[in-house]
């Protein structure tokens, strides 16, 4: 069997998955039984999936023998040999190495989330499953879509999820949140909806290869007003997906209102925005110094910023969310250096920031869980009642911190190699010295939250730490080591993916 059949299930069955958990959720049995075996099949779909091209329809491009049995031979013959033949006449769905690697482990955060939602309430929601499921649906389209159209109607049916997994949180102020992310989200998407329609109307394409060997072959005039006017659309919308500046305050929100299986899933789509989005500017906008100057400097501000903001907080879930929108400027800082060694270095870091952030999101979502606060000020003497999860939390921070032999050091380090590389030394020390400072901000959380005497007002759960969050917990801590100890398993992957998005 040609292995390519798997690239449209990747997509595919969490979204079949989603419909069903949400119309039986009153079998309480089945839901969790369906839900469990969707959930497997996340990670292990693009472990069985063949290298290739999918092409819904079957339309494949007119030299690879597409439509041609079709097509009158008069009109064979005068668009043989030309430009059209490599046009894609169908949505295109790209599965390659780098791809599987994203893939697999953004399967594997998502088929944690649902456990995790599964083991920790007693009575299965249909209808978070749902959201959890649609969404991991979404981001699996962003990585394999090559239509550029494609991408923004997933860009926001993500982006409703999202909503909605912040709606059925129940935490305080999530209506709110939700409603200012919402609206936030009506013009970015529209401005992202603005640039795509500029570029079919230049080049006549939503396939991102055709529109890209259009302005690269000169058949669009690359300096057109209105491409750049398009390149400015699709950046808008690039900061709104990853929550860069200016959306840093209202993206960090929006994580500290889901709950922590909702918000592995939150960060992952923006993390995954920020790769797919960020090589489909690179791609097509690639050729203009002023696109990359934004890219970098938007993303050293958001590592700044992040971290400046995670200090001043007495709320370790915002604390959290800062340095996970601070860690999304790393993988910028990869794309916008543009150079094939930099982008994968930035791919490597998305691949770490997936699996890191959402540790860390269940850890403490362990200590909200035994205290019912989140409050730092209120928080002390933890160590003592929660000794493992206490240590894999701190763990989990050093990580992203950057301590070696963890695997962030080792996409840090290629990120600092490429910014000497590119006669950029300044930013290596930006990178360096914001890494330092997040170690020490992990080292104040550690020993106000778990090392400081228990306030006498504090009250802790008796309740056992659920089991299946210790076992995700310690599989995350595996990957970050077998990652870091071994980085060649993932970047010799990513590498092809980073060569490509640079090659028409």
């Amino acid at each position: 069997m040609d292995g390519t059949v798997f690239i449209p299930l990747m997509v595919i069955i969490p979204i079949i998955c989603a419909i069903l958990v949400n119309l039986i959720h009153g079998a309480q049995k089945t839901t969790k039984i369906l839900a469990a075996i969707g959930a497997i099949c996340l990670p292990l779909v693009p472990i069985l999936a063949t290298y290739g091209n999918h092409f819904f329809g079957g339309y494949q491009p007119l030299i690879n023998g597409g439509l041609n049995v079709t097509l009158p031979q008069a009109a064979q013959s005068i668009i043989s040999g030309s430009v059209l033949e490599l046009f894609h006449p169908a949505i295109t769905y790209t599965f390659g190495p780098g791809q599987q690697m994203i893939l697999f482990i953004l399967g594997i955060v998502a088929m944690c989330a649902v456990f995790i939602s599964i083991a920790e309430t007693k009575k299965t929601s249909g209808v978070y499953l749902y959201l959890l499921f649609m969404l991991s649906a979404a981001l699996m389209a962003f990585v394999l879509t090559d239509d550029i159209f494609n991408l923004y109607v997933f860009f926001e049916i993500a982006a409703l999820v999202q909503v909605g997994l912040i709606l059925v949180s129940r935490v305080k102020g999530n209506y709110v949140t939700g409603l200012k992310y919402m609206l936030l989200g009506e013009v970015g998407g529209s401005f992202m909806l603005l640039g795509i329609g500029l570029l079919l109307g230049l080049t006549g394409n939503v396939n991102i290869s055709d529109i890209v060997l259009m302005i690269h072959s000169g058949a669009v005039d690359p300096t057109n007003p209105v491409v750049l006017f398009a390149a400015g659309m699709l950046l808008y919308g690039w900061l709104y997906a990853t929550g860069l500046p200016p959306f840093n305050a209202i993206k960090s929100e929006i994580y500290s209102k889901g709950l922590p299986s909702g918000a592995m899933i939150l960060q992952s789509f923006s993390v995954i925005g920020c790769i797919t989005i960020g090589l489909v500017i690179i791609r097509i906008f690639g050729y203009l110094p002023s696109v990359q100057m934004v890219i970098l400097a938007v993303s050293v501000l958001a590592m700044i910023l992040g971290i400046s903001m995670a200090m001043v907080q007495d709320d370790y879930k915002r604390i959290i969310a800062y340095l996970a929108v601070g860690e999304l400027g790393y993988i910028g800082v990869g794309l916008g250096l543009a150079t094939p060694y930099s982008i994968t270095a930035g791919l490597f870091q998305a691949v770490n920031e997936l699996v890191v952030t959402s540790f860390l999101f269940i850890g403490f979502g362990l200590v909200l869980y035994k205290t019912k606060t989140s409050k730092i000020s209120k928080l002390g003497g933890l160590l003592e009642h929660m000794p493992v999860a206490a240590l894999l939390i701190v763990l989990a921070g050093f990580t992203m911190a950057g301590v070696p032999p963890f695997n962030v050091f080792q996409s840090k380090y290629m990120l600092c190699q490429a910014a000497m590389a590119a006669g950029i030394p300044e930013l290596a020390i930006i990178m360096i010295i914001l890494s330092i400072v997040t170690f020490l901000a992990f080292l104040k959380i550690t020993y106000a939250v778990f090392l400081r005497p228990k306030p006498d007002d504090l009250e802790i759960s008796s309740a056992k730490v659920p089991k299946t969050t210790m076992a995700v917990m310690v599989l995350f801590l595996i990957i970050c080591l077998v990652i870091g100890l071994c980085p060649g398993l993932v970047t010799s992957k990513l590498s092809v993916m980073a060569l490509s998005a640079l090659i028409l």
